[in-house]
């Protein structure tokens, strides 16, 4: 039987150096994603605690300026027995408008912002587009 190749060299080098080319290969790719996720979750570590506070505080200020605005709606209303329930239900409305349209550009920002490793997929599909080539080229 003969594993000689053309140069000289016998197909279990070549396989080995195959073999570590490959694992060099995916290696590096997943470096490229580790140091990625890295950088990404360095910012997340920084501004974690600062949006929870950020969100206490809002939401604190928040429970308070509605108890202020049902209030003022309550002054308004004639003196009933249902003035409060009303002054309630009217601010309930008016936050449920205001928080609907943040959802909806919140959302719509989300969807032309992408949360994905782009560099990192994009190497893999150039990767995937020069073996393409080479196993073009090899056949």
């Amino acid at each position: 039987m003969h594993n000689t190749a053309n140069n000289g060299r016998q197909l279990t080098e070549l396989m080995a150096e195959m073999k570590d080319e490959l694992k060099d290969f995916v290696q590096l790719r997943i470096e490229i994603f580790k140091l990625e996720l890295h950088e990404k979750s360095k910012t997340l570590k920084i501004a974690g605690p600062l949006a929870i506070l950020g969100i206490v505080l809002l939401a604190t200020a928040y429970l308070l300026f509605t108890l202020a605005v049902v209030g003022l709606v309550a002054a308004f209303l004639p003196d009933n027995s249902y003035r409060w329930c009303l002054a309630f239900a009217a601010v309930g409305v008016l936050w449920t408008l205001v928080g609907g349209a943040a959802a909806y550009f919140a959302k719509r920002e989300l969807e032309t912002k992408n949360l994905m490793p782009n560099k990192t997929i994009e190497v893999l599909k150039e990767d995937k587009l020069w073996i393409q080539a080479e196993a073009r080229n090899q056949a």
